[in-house]
């Protein structure tokens, strides 16, 4: 994949393919970008960042939490089918096609204000491997049957998290939507009153199979599940989750498996 230039844009098509088109979102969902002479980030509002972009390397993980959601290759190294709800600026689309070349990646985004940023943030066109549908992520988990290997979870708008998206029938789906040794990772806002409640469904959705990982800043929590019985934390092998990425993913991510692991099993001495 030769990745698009500034000054190639044009050429990248943003029509999304809609499956169960959503209804359009309100005035206030729609996102602005900051543009500055090192990269770009995506806003709801300056109170908080949603996504921001390297000009230069537009497939960076540039977020810290996004680095800890790719912690889901440490319980399942080689996905084939990678599914995402919520695009945002696509890092996480971007780096799971530049480094996954054996993976297939399905994004599913409600508001088409975030899909028409598509080119403005360097997000591939679809192709064999990569497709962004316009739809509703809980509807869209709720049609997948056992052929997921990886679920990534990232939906928010101006408000937050939207409740469809952290509902117990919502993470029933999720479950259902995995494979036998398919893994979730949902990013959570560890600070918000409801952290305790969503953790809690997600127990029960996945009989106890759920390990924590709050990210760097420690705003963000990312929460990994899967129906079997996930790795302890005694037995996280980095080797084995970066062995086949190259040398420029292995960089961005060692550093951050290597911080999760030792958090991890800090947290499982203290118990």
């Amino acid at each position: 994949m030769q990745w698009p230039t500034l000054d190639r844009l044009s050429d990248i098509s943003i029509a999304p393919r809609a499956v169960r088109p959503a209804a359009l979102p309100a005035l206030s969902s729609i996102p602005f970008v900051r543009d500055d002479a090192d990269g770009k980030s995506l806003y709801f509002s300056l109170d908080e960042l949603q996504s921001r972009m390297d000009k230069r390397k537009p497939w960076l993980l540039e977020v810290d939490y996004t680095r800890t959601m790719m912690g889901f290759l440490m319980f399942r190294p080689a996905p084939a089918h990678i599914g995402m709800i919520g695009l945002g600026g696509g890092s996480l689309a971007k780096f799971c096609y530049r480094h996954l070349p054996a993976s297939r990646i399905t994004v599913a985004e409600i508001n088409p204000h975030i899909i028409a940023l598509r080119c403005e943030f360097m997000i591939p066109d679809d192709d064999h491997r990569l497709t962004v549908l316009q739809c509703d992520g809980a509807a869209f988990v709720a049609e997948q049957a056992d052929g997921l290997d990886a679920l990534l979870v990232d939906g928010f708008d101006e408000q937050g998290q939207p409740p469809a998206l952290c509902s117990q029938a919502f993470y029933d789906d999720c479950a259902r939507a995995l494979g036998p040794d398919g893994v979730l990772a949902v990013n959570l806002h560890h600070d918000s009153p409801d952290y305790a409640l969503c953790l809690a469904r997600l127990q029960r959705s996945f009989a106890g199979n759920v390990i924590e990982a709050a990210a760097l800043e420690k705003s963000n929590c990312i929460v990994f599940a899967s129906r079997t019985l996930l790795p302890s934390r005694q037995r996280l092998d980095l080797r084995t989750a970066l062995s086949g990425m190259d040398r420029e993913a292995r960089k961005q991510l060692q550093p951050e498996f290597a911080r999760m692991v030792w958090c991890m099993r800090s947290t499982s001495d203290e118990d």
